[in-house]
């Protein structure tokens, strides 16, 4: 059984670099931004396989949906004379030389850190182990993020609020006329939009002692939503609501923080008591937040052909 599974990670890992040496080389965009599916959905099965289905639920429901369906997007908003453009192949100068052996010292690098490491290291997983009676949950994964490591968390909320302003700083460009989608994709967004919210929910509450979190949960969410754009195009009016929901992850994260250093703790420092209740609380702001904030990457900063802000 372990020499066919080592046969199978051996094509997976070969599947990959494949893909990758194609996608570098391939002209024709639609065929490439199907190859990049195609490699975020395998990468999924790689993380399967390195035991982080936390990690592979994430790799698939953004790496090859969310980004998917943004890259599929904009390949219809460049058309055809647009992707003939952009499809131009590249010439290697000097820069772009330099980039290159950048990131193959990089790669060459971990590929050296990796292969230093002592014989049968296996990292933190004895100190995670021993912490987890007092993180308020049972999932390690969960544990490392909203409690062990709970200061990046905050900043990877932080890093999303801030690729929003990004986008919306942006110059607006028109909305795109609206095309008739037919009846499987309305029949589809009846079908599949219920299951996702439950799905999410369910991901949600399942994070803190299986494989779950307010990150998967959001993914999926927000996966609905651009179904539902897909078949209904729609764009976030109401700047003030939208600010707000996508802002409140961050700021209840932050008010937990606080709160405990007003309390006589240290910031974000869970109290083994009220972990599990807190973590909670903070997933279910966070996975809403966190949802808008991938709608709004995708819908974008709109405005009506007569010029004014529809965003």
């Amino acid at each position: 059984m372990s020499g066919d599974a080592s046969v199978l990670d051996l094509l997976l890992a070969g599947f990959l670099v494949f893909i990758v040496w194609r996608l570098l080389t391939l002209s024709d965009l639609f065929k490439a931004t199907v190859l990049f599916i195609v490699f975020g959905v395998l990468l999924s099965l790689a993380w399967v396989r390195l035991s982080a289905p936390d990690v592979a639920l994430a790799e698939a429901a953004i790496g090859a949906g969310v980004t998917g369906a943004l890259v599929l997007d904009a390949l219809r908003r460049l058309g055809a004379r647009g992707a003939a453009d952009e499809a131009q192949p590249l010439r290697l100068n000097l820069p772009r030389l330099v980039g290159v052996l950048l990131v193959i010292g990089v790669g060459a690098f971990l590929v050296w850190s990796v292969l230093s490491l002592p014989l049968g290291w296996r990292g933190l997983s004895s100190e995670v182990a021993a912490a987890m009676p007092r993180s308020g949950v049972t999932n390690p994964v969960t544990a490392s993020l909203l409690n062990f490591r709970a200061y990046d968390t905050l900043l990877e909320i932080a890093v999303l609020m801030l690729a929003v302003l990004g986008v919306w700083t942006l110059d607006a460009e028109p909305t795109p006329a609206a095309e008739p989608t037919g009846p499987i994709l309305g029949l589809l967004l009846r079908t599949l939009l219920p299951l996702m919210v439950v799905v999410a929910g369910y991901l949600l509450w399942a994070g803190g002692h299986a494989p779950g979190g307010a990150f998967q949960g959001a993914a999926i969410l927000a996966a609905g939503g651009i179904l539902m754009h897909l078949a209904r195009p729609f764009n976030l009016r109401n700047r003030g609501l939208v600010r707000f929901v996508i802002g409140v992850g961050f700021a209840v994260f932050l008010i937990v923080g606080v709160t405990l250093v007003l309390l006589g703790g240290r910031f974000l420092e869970l109290p083994a008591r009220y972990a599990g209740a807190l973590i909670l609380v903070i997933e279910s702001a966070a996975m809403i937040s966190i949802a808008l904030t991938l709608i709004a990457l995708f819908v974008g900063h709109t405005r009506d052909n007569a010029g004014r802000d529809t965003s």
